[in-house]
Formats: C-alpha cells, structure tokens, sequence
C-alpha cells in the first residue's frame, strides 16, 4: 500500500512541474481578432485558437464566435471546434473570418485497445462525450441519466446484467470516478466490440475514459454545486387508536374476543396524554427533517505543451441525512478524490508515456440502529419515545433517585423511555447508544508505455497498459450500553402523572472502540499490444492488433481470486470509407473448469458497407450517411459460473451421523454431496447484430440503431431430473449428482438513438430519443413438471409465477363448493385461487406464468433529453421509462398478519360489512399464508415515465470578462427525480424498511479562468 501511495504522490508531483516545462515567445507580438463560423455561416462558440509555435498562447471564442488573441508576428494558429475539422491558419492583417467545415463522423470513439474514427464504427458501440452533457445537465454519478442518451443501455447493455466495467483500461467501478472527471463514456455492446476483452466481457462493455491534458495555456476550471434533498413520499401507517380498532377486527375474524377495550382505545385516540398513550408517528418533524443538504465543489486543472499535457482534478463533497433528532443530526457522509494524468514525450515520436493516479477518501457517519427497518415493522402504541421529568411526582423519591442517577437526560426534560419488550429501541439508540463511522480509501494507479516502432516496420507501434488499484474499508463503532424507563401511571390527582419508574438496563459507556467489517480489495491489470496500419493507394486501409490482456481482483474472506486472461488477434480493412470488414478472435482462460477445458477461442467478424459512398447517393443532400453493418461471434465465457472447482467431486466427514466406518469411540461417516464433471466447461455466447447509421437533410436527423439475437449454450446446473433418482437420497444424506452445461438461454431485440437538431429562429433545439426493446426466453431448461403450463422452457427468464386469483370466498358456502386450498385454513374473506389443473387441489401446481418483472429493464425502455438554447440561456430537460412489466406487491406493507404493523391498505380489509366493496383480504392474527403469497391478486404493472431532470443555465457573456483573470462565468439551477407518472406513483415512490426517496434541487455556479 505504502507503495501505491508513493507511486500516487510521485505522479503528482511530475504534474505539478509540467507547466515549468512551457517556454513562450514574447517577441514582435500583434494582435489578432476574429470570427470563427460554420459551414452555413454559424457562429461556433467555445472554438479553441491556439498558437501552433507556442500553446501557452490561446483563446476561446464567444457566443458571438469573436476571438482575440496576441500573438508573435508570423505565428500559425490551430483554429478547432467540436464537430468541425482543424484548420490551421497563417496569422496576416487580413484575417478575420474562419470558416470549418464539419466532420461528421470524425470524433475518436475509445473501443476495444484503440479509438477509431465514430464514422468507422462497425455497430453494436455506442458513445457519450459526458463534458458536452455536464454543460447542460450538472449530475453526481458517472452514469447518471445516459439511458436518454444511448441506445440498449438501460443500467445495462442489451437487457444482461453486469457489463465489465473499465475506467482508463482498469476494471474498476462506476462510482470511483466523478462526471467532471469523464472526457467520454463508451458501451460496448455486440460480442464483435468486446470479445478482445475475454471471458468476462459477455454482457457488454462500458469504457469510461478520464480527462487527459491538452495543448494549450493553463486553464483552471472550477464548480460549486449546493443543494438540498426532500422525500418524495413516506410509508402511511395507522396510528394507535386506529391500529386497535382493526387488530380488534383481525380477531373476530378469527373468532376470538377484542383485545383492546373501547376506553383504551379512546384513551389512545383523544391525544390528551400523548406520553402515557404513545402514538408514535415515525416518520413526523419530530424525527425526520423537510431536507438535507449536498454541497460540492470540484476543480480542474489542464494545460500541456508538445512535450507534456497534464490533467488534474480535486472534488469534495458532503451530504447530511434526514433523520433530525439526537445523535443523528451528526450522521454526514463525506467524499474527497484528487485524480492527475499526464502524458509525456520520451523521445519525440519515437517513446511516450502516460501516468494516471486516483487517491479516493469516503467517510460515513451514522447511528447505531436501523431506524428506517424499526419504522416499518414497530407498532405505534409499544412505548413512549421519551418521558417527561415533570410528569413524575414529587413524593416519588425512588423514581427521583432513578432520575438523578441517569447519565441520559434528554434536553434536561426527558428520559428513555421503553418496556421490557423494548429495552433496546432506535429512538433510545440514537439518543444514547453512541455512533458509528465508515472509512474507506481507495487508491488507483495506471501507467503506460507507448513506442513508434516504424524504424523496424512502418506502421507498427506498440502500448502497454499496467494498472494497480487497492481499497480498503472498516467500519469502527463506539456501543454504549443505556437505561429505558417505563412509566407507572395514576389519575388520582385529577390528571395524568407517573406514580412510578421500572428501569430496564444500565447507563455505561465502555470507551471500547469497536472494529466490524473490515475489507479490502485488489486490482492487478495488464496488457500490451502491437499495432498495425497502413494505407495503400490513399483508399485501402489495412489494420492488425496482437494484444495479451488479463486482470486479477483478490477480495477478503474470498480464498480464490477473479481472474481474467486472454490472448487476441484483429485484423481490420477499410476501402475508401465505403467497405469494411473486421476479424478478432480471442483465446479465453479460465481456472474455474478442469485441466483441458481451461482455453477456448472466441471469434468475430464485422462488415460494413456505407451506402452514401455510391455513386447514386454520394450528392444526394437528403441523405448525408448511410451505413449498414452486420456482426457475428461466438464467445465463450465464465462469468455467471460463480464458483471454483465446480468440476470436482465433494465427501464430506460428519461424526456419528449415520453408521460407523470404524471401531472405537468415535463414530465416523462419509458422505457424497455433489458428483464429479471434469468436462465442465465454458459456457457459450452466439449472437448476430445488424446495425443501421444514418444522418438526413444536412444532419437534421441522425440515426443509429441495432437488432440482436443471441443464444446462451450450456449453463452450468446440477439437477436431479437428468440423472435416475438412486443418485440421491435422503437418508442417509447423499448425492452424486455433477454440475453440468446443460440449459439454454435466448435474447432478442432492438435499439436505438435517434436525434433531431434545429434552429428557429433565433433557439436552437436538440432532441433525443432512445430506446430498447428486447426479449428473453428460457429455450432449455432441465424439468419435470406434471403439468405442461409449468415449464420454464420458452418462458422469458425474468418470468413472475404464482397463482390466479379469482377474488374474496363470499361465505362458508362457497369454500365448501370450491376446490380444497392446501395453504393453510381458510375462511371467508381469503383469497380464491383457480384450480388449472382440474384436480380439484390448490397447490403450487397451479402456479402460472403471469407476466415478465423486468429484473434487468422492462421490455421497452427508453430516454428523452431536450435541450433549447438562446443565446446564453440553456432549458435541458430529461425523462426516461418503460412499460411492459410487472411488480409485486409483497413487502411488509402490504403482507400483513399476526402482530405486523398495519399499513393504511387494511383500510379496505375484508369483512362481512364491506365483502362487496373490499381491496385488501380478511385481516387475521395467526399466519396468512394462504393470502401472503405470490399471485396476481398483487401484481401491479411497473409501466412509468420519470422527470428525471431539469436544468435552466446561463453563462454571462465573455464580454464582460475582458482584461480579467476570469474567461467564462456561468450559474444554473436545477431539479432531479422529479415526478413519477404511473397508475401507481404512490408504491413507486415509496421505500419500505429504508431511506426514502428524495428530490433533489441544486443551485450551481462555474467558472473558467
């Protein structure tokens, strides 16, 4: 570790010195000024003028286009922008309008081990350059909102689950790198874009490639973000008076007498002695605040010459937390990260090398109780939160004893209070029990060498990549033992007061510190590659990569480490930017299967024709791109295996647990717990995509979109119905049973991005749609139902199954006149199931496919992002959604029974008054395992459309900042997880057992100097 950190300190020093590295010329110096515009006369603002001799020298243009810059007399300037191509100019009295010419298609998109041109994209590869984004749209998380930005991602690629992700080459995780960190973020998507990554690269690549330094003068970037979260809504339950009323229902229900008498429960109702008849609202101001706060500030630092360009930011940020009483007005978390990049020139042209390093310090700071899961499951009348001192009669000597000897004194006035039952409580906990905080530190270091090897071939180079990455964490806790109080109460003087104090536990603080959850986690990545390019005859375009690639992540109370290694091989060929065609293949390992089923070959081809190269479309002005491409591969891969030495047989040793192997006084068995398969081995991956790209009426519209199909072969099971039943038995306890690749998985779909920009008037206007739709099939699957509608094999793999409702049994009659439901006794105001099989039972065999979960996205998913912009006003606004699933209705708040705190849902509880007009089932204090079960009775559709944001910005005009150590200066306000459209926003918004959900609202100010 120690090393790590010297390796991190040294890369930030070599930053800190590179501007010392930057001469500058300051001799026979003119001014120059201009207008930079676009093909159709446009103004381009944000256009980067730099002097080509010296980059200290440089300039941004304006709203206006306008730029001034001073220069030494026959300097050439490098005039960019982005979307348009370079242009150099010669510095004459003369200049003062520049014009670029767009390039579409030329921005570099980072894919497998190389960045290519985006026009020579071979499909199945989406891209977001995220600094475009952050002007617009100020986010807290590296892949916040980009489901409205790209095509089949939706949290993932392609419906799959669990994509490798890659920071700078490193797999690493999303969260250890900040948005304003983010030059670009790339999804990876068809097998053919990520088979050279291997094994564990089958379900999608996201590349998130950090900022790199430029040629240019220093330039400082800073930005201070406040805010505050507020929930969006809370769980209602009942309150104690009415609690009583229903819990009183349940038991007539259940034939028994009332519990809770009518006195007792207008006591608890009235609200005249609310500390002798606790009524205790969780989620009231008392305890929870209206809001929090975030704040966070980030700085970044970017400059280079010719010789070395240098990257580096700091970011901090703090949030609080809603809980607002006790020891919990302290819970904060806390993030501090310093990042530095450099790359630097060797040998000119010859040897480069880049450094990158990330030192990420996160503390937490809590309670030491779940508060949110009490919230949900405590009954409101248990116990008084606290108990008035002043409540306590003088003459009580005892329990004024108790009171002076109490070390927790709530402000002054109150004891903890509690019962038998309840000596540990959260609101006793936050206020006594003492707190706990969460450290973690992780430091991050990636190095590279890059080498110009044309002396020895033309064409060819050679890069390495070497990344070493550790993170620790604990937790440290500090336990305090503390005394409850339960209160006697007399009305003998005319009034409410405590006659008495029964006090449960001692007050003592140890001054242990205590150490729980510690962990750690390693990252070992490397690769290196040679690559080849050459052009031929200014049109054929001939490309190769040998690359050896592997990472190792080790991870505490974990004995085997994850590892992924591979060998691979790319050719690529490229006419005129019209064909192209693209072969990789990669040579996978894998320690997770026997000697001989460790290596496997993954192959890929891609082809590409642009269509508007030919001749009858190449003038054509409505269509300006068109290109199709197919891709195929196959790759093997491990990733959903896991485990190690599945392969391998298991006995097991117990003592004297079913007969004796051996004489003596120890008794001795050996039993078999799983079979051995040596020929275990990957698991395969067949896909085909067909990508379309296009762009219309002179980029009014583009296009980008994918169809996919591919097959899963061979996942690993074990399952008794593939082998004869004296494989296994249950006494003695024993099976012979092998894992073995046996069931099939199937995925199809679609995708796509489409993009309108106009200008009316004097706004101009951006839109985006994306969207994926895709569908999942079980095609194989190892089974023996009896009946035929129970087979997973050609259901969707996130199938929900369960039983069909058939409404409430009206009466006694009408159990008895329907099939017997073997899930407890049932009475009427239970749930009626339909009988699918005839057989007149209800049991699990009538359990049915009733509809998909979307567990990795909906069906249909899809984003919208609007951007109007006029003159320096920016309105952005982002949504996204899905439809065509379904979700349950199965936590605690709507499962209810026994001493379960009740939900407003028992409002509609059945009974014989309300049997016509009932929602919710019979209530009930034994088990309600006949109703708590999986059926459509619960399901609710999970279609939605989310805000998701809005941001409103303004950057004041560059005018104002001439001759001024500040260039740009901008402000925005904006609004996050705003509103939830659905026919059930209210379970949507709510979290049961924790935090709630919240909005949030930020004011933010930028800067440029």
């Amino acid at each position: 570790m120690k090393y790590i950190q010297l390796k991190i300190v040294l890369c930030f020093v070599l930053i800190a010195f590179c501007p010392l590295l930057i001469t500058a010329q300051e001799n026979n110096l003119i001014d120059v000024e201009g207008v930079v515009v676009g093909a159709l006369g446009t103004p381009l603002k944000e256009a980067v003028v730099v002097s080509e001799q010296d980059s200290r020298i440089s300039s941004r243009t304006n709203a206006d286009g306008n730029f001034f810059i001073t220069v030494p007399e026959g300097s050439r300037l490098l005039v960019s922008a982005s979307g348009y191509q370079e242009k150099i100019i010669k510095v004459n009295n003369s200049l003062k309008l520049i014009t670029l010419e767009a390039s579409l298609g030329e921005n570099k998109v980072q894919v497998a081990f190389e960045k290519v041109k985006e026009k020579d994209l071979l499909g199945g590869i989406s891209y977001v350059n995220l600094p475009e984004v952050l002007e617009k749209n100020y986010t807290t998380y590296s892949l916040e909102g980009l489901q409205a930005f790209v095509g089949g991602y939706n949290g993932n690629i392609w419906g799959s689950g669990g994509a490798l992700v890659l920071v700078d080459g490193v797999p690493r995780s999303a969260n250890t790198v900040m948005p304003t960190e983010i030059e670009q973020v790339s999804f990876l998507k068809g097998v053919s874009a990520v088979n050279l990554y291997g094994s564990r690269a089958a379900k999608g690549v996201i590349y998130i490639t950090t900022k790199q330094g430029k040629v240019q003068k220093q330039e400082i970037k800073v930005r201070f973000d406040g805010g505050v979260l507020t929930p969006k809504r809370f769980p209602k339950y009942l309150g104690s008076a009415e609690y009583m009323n229903f819990y009183n229902q349940a038991r007539q229900n259940d034939g028994l007498d009332d519990l809770y008498s009518y006195e007792t429960i207008y006591n608890y109702a009235s609200g005249e002695s609310p500390y002798r008849y606790a009524d205790v609202d969780y989620y009231s101001k008392d305890y929870v605040s209206d809001f929090y706060t975030r704040y966070d500030a980030n700085m970044e630092i970017t400059g280079g010459s010719d010789v070395a360009k240098y990257y580096t930011t700091v970011n901090f940020s703090t949030s609080g937390d809603l809980l607002d009483f006790g020891e919990a007005t302290n819970n904060r978390t806390e993030r501090f990260n310093v990042r530095g990049n450099i790359d630097f020139d060797i040998i000119k042209n010859v040897l480069s090398a880049n450094i990158g390093a990330n030192a990420i310090y996160y503390n937490g700071r809590g309670v030491n109780t779940n508060y949110w899961g009490s919230a949900s499951s405590l009954r409101p009348y248990r116990f008084t939160p606290l108990i008035p001192i002043d409540l306590v009669e003088e003459g009580d000597l005892v329990s004024q004893t108790l009171i002076s000897n109490s070390n927790n004194i709530v402000n002054g006035k109150y004891l903890l209070g509690g019962t038998q039952l309840d000596q540990t409580n959260p609101f006793a906990a936050i206020y006594a029990g003492g707190y706990n905080t969460y450290t973690n530190r992780q430091f991050q270091f990636n190095t590279g060498i890059n080498a110009n090897l044309s002396g020895l071939l033309k064409g060819l180079t050679f890069k390495s990549l070497f990344g070493v990455d550790y993170e620790t964490s604990y937790n440290q806790s500090f336990n305090n033992n503390y005394a409850v109080y339960e209160a006697q109460w007399n009305t003998y003087a005319g009034f409410d007061q405590i006659t008495g104090l029964t006090k449960y536990g001692e007050d003592s603080k140890s001054g242990v510190q205590n150490i729980s959850n510690s962990a750690y986690t390693q990252t070992i990545s490397f690769s290196g590659q040679f690559d080849y390019s050459k052009t031929f005859d200014d049109k054929n375009k001939i490309s190769a990569m040998l690359i050896a690639n592997g990472y190792q992540q080790s991870y505490s109370e974990a004995y085997h480490r994850v590892s992924n290694a591979n060998l691979g091989l790319h050719f690529g060929y490229n006419y005129a930017d019209k064909f192209y065609a693209d072969f990789k293949e990669a040579i996978v390992h894998s320690a997770k299967f026997a000697k001989g089923e460790r290596t496997a070959t993954s192959p890929s081809i891609a082809l590409g024709w642009r269509i508007s190269e030919e001749d009858f479309l190449k003038d054509s002005r409505a269509i300006n791109n068109l290109k199709l491409t197919v891709s195929a591969g196959i790759l093997h891969t491990d990733v959903d295996i896991n485990d190690y030495y599945l392969y391998e047989s298991i006995y097991t040793q117990t003592d004297g647990a079913w007969y004796s192997w051996r004489d003596g006084a120890l008794n001795r068995t050996t039993d078999s717990r799983r079979g051995e398969n040596l020929g275990l081995t990957f698991v395969k991956k067949k896909e085909l995509n067909l990508g379309l790209e296009a762009a219309f009426f002179d980029n009014l519209i583009t296009l980008n979109s994918s169809f996919f199909t591919s097959k899963l072969n061979g996942n690993v099971i074990q399952a008794s119905v593939l082998y004869p039943n004296y494989f296994t038995t249950g006494w003695p306890n024993s099976s012979f049973i092998p894992n073995v690749n046996y069931n099939d998985d199937q995925r199809i779909g679609f995708d796509f991005d489409l993009r309108f920009n106009k200008k009316i008037g004097d706004v101009d206007f951006a839109l985006g749609l994306t969207g994926m739709y895709y569908d999942t099939k079980a095609s194989k699957r190892a089974e023996m139902f009896e009946d035929e509608y129970q087979n997973r094999t050609g259901k969707p793999l996130d199938g929900i199954w369960g039983l069909q409702s058939e409404g409430f049994f009206a009466d006694a009659a009408d159990i008895a006149n329907s099939p017997n439901q073997t899930f407890g006794q049932v009475q009427p105001g239970d749930i009626k199931y339909k009988d699918q099989n005839g057989d007149g039972v209800i049991n699990t065999q009538d359990e049915v496919f009733l509809g998909k979960a979307g567990w990795a996205g909906a069906p249909f998913t899809f984003g919208v992002n609007l951007t109007a912009k006029w003159r320096n006003l920016t309105f952005f606004a982002l949504a996204t959604g899905q439809s065509g699933a379904y979700s349950m209705k199965n936590n605690s708040y709507f499962w209810m029974d026994g001493e379960d705190k009740y939900s407003v849902e028992v409002r509609n509880s059945w009974t014989e008054e309300t049997k016509d007009t009932a929602t919710y089932p019979r209530l009930t204090t034994f088990n309600s395992d006949n109703n708590n079960r999986s059926s459509d009775f619960w399901m609710y559709s999970s279609n939605r459309i989310d805000l998701s944001k809005v941001q409103i910005s303004y950057d004041f005009p560059t005018s104002m900042f001439q001759n001024s150590f500040v260039s740009k200066l901008g402000v925005y306000v904006s609004g996050a997880n705003l509103l939830t459209i659905s026919s059930y926003r209210d379970i949507m918004e709510m979290n049961i057992g924790g935090a709630p959900q919240t909005r949030f609202f930020n004011l933010g100010v930028k800067a440029l100097f």
